[in-house]
């Protein structure tokens, strides 16, 4: 019996031990679920906040004096993106404004190259005028049987002869005339002043014997001026000169080898754009010639019809000012204001109102003639231009090379609609074709089911490349 006691106590005790060790592991298991709870509040994913294995347990932390906030706090909103707080509008006009700022420098710079060098960019656009109007010629010598080469020398002679053969004409007939013009224009002064006398005006003789004596003070205190004028005009012989031989070198070879030029040009633009770019300069070079051929035969009716009405009115130096009709008809819009006044002033001075009256009637309805009838008719609508956008191009080109600048304004501003439009064109054909997505051969399906039908053909997009037979110089 006195060992049942002593079993007892070491039962209780065992027992005593367990729930001891329960109560633990209780302990320790709500302590990790609090500290697990405290990590996710605090938005570390390994539950920050829980001490270091190297740190003393009983250090204070920061961590464990920062409450959790409650559940009822309200959320804290992320502030917006900036570009997406800047009003689309904005934007807009941004992205737009940067890009024309970049056309604006490159136009600028292109602008000051080309004022560098003026001479050799007006000789060579001088030169593909001349190639335009020539080559047609070359293709028929061609289609002849003559060699490229003879072909090409013929047409070359030939032309500039003609050129150089109608500026000996016009200079001879000046100096032929010069005197009997000058005769003339003395007569209609002293019949000016004849007339001013006699006016409602009240101009007396000793007023325009004033106005004389000014004129001729002026003209003898600027001597200087005009001597340096002189020397100025001398420069500007020597390189109006070297313009016309630079002229004539670039024609030569454009006749001659104008494929080859062409398509060495062509190598120097990126591959991508390479299709449209050899597409658009066919077009662009018909355009061209049929500017050119156009406005040749536009200016020799007006000449010829405007010369024989100034003749017929017996206006003296009728055949040199219908040379300058002729010449003045390539500066669009103020070349026919320029010449026909000057032919009216001509008649005016020489033969009196009456007749100045007459030849500008006979100006006004060959011009409109030619306006309404002969450029829609010769022209056609290829080289159309608006009238507004034939102003503006005139006077900047005035502006940018005076006369030279002014002449190929036009042709510049018709052979630019003609690359825009074809190239406008081009790229949604392009973009069609890329829309549509052709069946695989053998008829499957998206899905990879075999079909019966057969594939659909995305529509081919038509050769850029092919219509070379309209560049510089190439014949047939």
């Amino acid at each position: 019996m006195s060992a049942l006691p002593q079993r007892l106590g070491e039962w209780g005790s065992r027992l005593g031990r367990a729930v001891r060790r329960m109560d633990e592991r209780r302990a320790a298991a709500a302590a990790s679920a609090e500290q697990d709870d405290y990590g996710k509040v605090s938005g570390s994913p390994t539950g920050e906040g829980a001490p270091d294995p190297g740190e003393d347990a009983d250090a204070p932390r920061a961590a464990d004096h920062v409450p959790a906030p409650p559940a009822y706090a309200p959320a804290v909103a992320a502030k917006p993106d900036p570009a997406a707080a800047v009003p689309w509008g904005v934007r807009v006009a941004a992205e737009a404004g940067w890009r024309l700022l970049v056309l604006a420098g490159t136009l600028w710079v292109l602008m000051r190259v080309i004022s560098a060098v003026q001479l050799v960019v007006l000789a060579f656009v001088a030169a593909l005028l001349i190639t335009a109007l020539l080559q047609p010629t070359v293709a028929r010598l061609r289609k002849v049987g003559l060699p490229r080469g003879l072909a090409t020398a013929l047409t070359f002679i030939t032309g500039f002869v003609i050129m150089g053969l109608v500026g000996w004409f016009v200079a001879w007939q000046v100096m032929e005339n010069v005197d009997t013009l000058a005769k003339r224009v003395q007569d209609g002064i002293d019949e000016l002043q004849a007339w001013l006398l006699k006016s409602p005006f009240h101009v007396t003789e000793d007023q325009i014997s004033e106005i004389a004596n000014s004129l001729r003070d002026a003209i003898g205190s600027n001597t200087e001026e005009l001597t340096s004028a002189g020397l100025e005009g001398v420069t500007v012989i020597l390189e109006g000169l070297s313009g016309i031989l630079l002229a004539m070198f670039s024609t030569l070879f454009l006749l001659y080898d104008g494929r080859r030029i062409w398509e060495w040009a062509l190598k120097l633009v990126p591959s991508a754009a390479r299709p449209g770019v050899a597409g658009a300069g066919p077009r662009a070079w018909r355009t061209l010639t049929a500017y050119v051929r156009g406005t040749v035969l536009v200016a020799l009716i007006d000449a010829i019809f405007i010369g024989l009405g100034l003749y017929v009115l017996d206006v003296p130096m009728a055949v040199p000012l219908a040379v300058f009709i002729f010449l003045f008809a390539f500066v669009p819009l103020v070349g026919a204001v320029v010449s026909g006044a000057l032919a009216v002033i001509v008649a005016l001075v020489t033969q009196g109102v009456f007749t100045a009256l007459m030849a500008l009637i006979v100006v006004l309805a060959v011009q409109q003639i030619e306006g309404h009838v002969l450029q829609p008719f010769i022209l056609g609508r290829a080289v159309r231009v608006h009238p507004l956008a034939v102003v503006l191009s005139v006077a900047a080109g005035s502006l940018v090379a005076g006369i030279g600048g002014a002449v190929v304004a036009v042709p510049l501003v018709a052979v630019t609609n003609t690359v825009v439009g074809y190239l406008r064109t081009y790229s949604r054909e392009q973009a069609l074709r890329a829309a549509v997505v052709p069946q695989p051969a053998g008829g499957v399906d998206p899905a990879g089911t075999p079909t019966d039908e057969p594939a659909e053909q995305a529509p081919s997009a038509p050769s850029a490349a092919s219509p070379t037979t309209a560049q510089p110089g190439a014949t047939a």
